[in-house]
């Protein structure tokens, strides 16, 4: 196998070295008209799709991190809700240990800082709405340490509705929730019967159930992307296991029956997926960190999956001045696909692409130093034909950073 480039994950306990990314949430309002008012966007700077790439323009800012008692880094994906984004951070805040915060009107408030046990730390996923309420998860704390799945009201309040407690239950969920029905689904990348993750659901009120189990082989392991409803079932992907080792697209039951749809074989097919899938024209796309046509290792790919298994490498990155590394789920806009990437663009720090779904890429916007912002890791949400998102490290106190770029 080749050697895959490892995303920082700080963890308390052994497994696997974990690839992180931010899913776009069943439920959220991915939508709106209107851009965020005050959040200036420097119109023009996407650029057409096949711009050449010595043209790329610098993403610009909308808010910069401060860390204490701010939150700060930023990994999770933003949700719209009538002009008010909301968003986690997995580290700053009043405890350190990560926050919610609303970016609204050019300004960014801290609505939750979590505290540990009981309370959880660390949100790496972003949040869904559900009623008049938001969900989430936290990778540690909860009242076994083993990460929660918690409520937050728009006041601030925050409940634990379920924590998980390892072994046979998950561990971890660094993914976020999907709605299906008022049950929520979702992910964790260690645990449950052998160790190696879960799908589960939990209700509203706190029942939950592991439907299935990884068990590290073809079945895969490792599960970090959050979930889609798609055929009846609900499919995603694992980063390990597989026939190859290289990670899987897979598909699960509500009774828990699994099936694997897609083993990725490495280059120059797909490797390590990290993001969920997206549903388009009848069809899921998704991306791989690693593998592809280019470079085994952080080049990455944009592929096409059928609902039968056939699986179709549309865009291999890892070119001078390209993308690459893409770790977040795409988004879905008129057609052209949208996403992010860790890596490269002007200076090798990350950009935001556009991709066709027949396969032709452009980068629209790539960052030109740490002070503005670098490593995004989460997927993108437009609102009003602007793309939002973040990142999880640099800008201007190298905290992380809230990005806006015009279509």
């Amino acid at each position: 196998m080749p050697e895959f480039l490892p995303i920082p994950y700080p963890r308390k306990s052994s497994g696997l070295l974990l690839l992180l990314c931010s899913a776009l949430f069943a439920g959220c309002a991915q939508g709106g008209a209107g851009s965020i008012p005050g959040v200036a966007a420097n119109p023009g700077v996407a650029g057409a799709i096949g711009a050449k790439r010595h043209t790329q323009p610098t993403c610009p800012t909308a808010y910069n991190f401060k860390g204490y008692p701010d939150g700060s880094r930023p990994e999770a994906a933003l949700l719209n809700l009538n002009g008010t984004l909301y968003g986690t951070t997995a580290t700053g805040g009043s405890s350190s240990i990560g926050t919610v915060y609303t970016v609204a009107g050019g300004s960014e408030t801290i609505v939750h800082s979590f505290t540990g046990t009981p309370d959880g730390s660390s949100p790496y996923a972003g949040l869904i709405a559900v009623g008049s309420a938001l969900y989430g998860t936290t990778i540690h704390g909860g009242a076994h340490g083993d990460g929660a799945v918690f409520k937050i009201n728009k006041a601030g309040k925050v409940s634990i509705v379920y924590s998980f407690n390892g072994t046979p239950d998950g561990a971890e969920p660094a993914a976020g929730l999907i709605n299906d029905g008022g049950t929520l689904y979702g992910t964790t990348p260690i645990g449950g019967a052998t160790g190696n993750g879960t799908v589960f659901s939990v209700t509203t009120s706190g029942v939950e159930k592991v439907l299935y189990s990884f068990a590290n082989g073809s079945d895969g392991a490792g599960p970090i992307a959050s979930l889609v409803r798609f055929r009846g079932a609900l499919w995603g992907t694992t980063q390990g296991g597989g026939t190859s080792g290289y990670g899987t697209v897979f598909s699960v039951t509500t009774s828990g029956k699994e099936s694997v749809v897609h083993a990725f074989a490495g280059s120059p097919d797909g490797a390590s997926p990290v993001a969920g899938l997206i549903k388009v024209s009848g069809a899921l796309y998704g991306t791989t960190p690693n593998g592809g046509s280019v470079r085994s290792a952080a080049g990455g790919t944009v592929f096409k999956i059928t609902a039968a298994g056939k699986e179709t490498v549309l865009y291999s990155f890892g070119t001078a001045g390209d993308a690459e590394n893409p770790n977040a789920d795409l988004l879905d806009v008129n057609g052209t696909l949208y996403g992010t990437s860790t890596m490269g663009g002007q200076v090798g720090i990350g950009t935001v692409f556009a991709i066709t779904t027949s396969g032709a890429e452009s980068v629209l916007c790539s960052w030109a130093s740490e002070t503005g912002g670098e490593e995004p890791m989460a997927g993108v949400i437009d609102v009003g034909g602007t793309l939002y998102g973040t990142t999880q490290g640099g800008g201007s106190k190298n905290q992380g950073t809230v990005f806006a770029v015009p279509l």
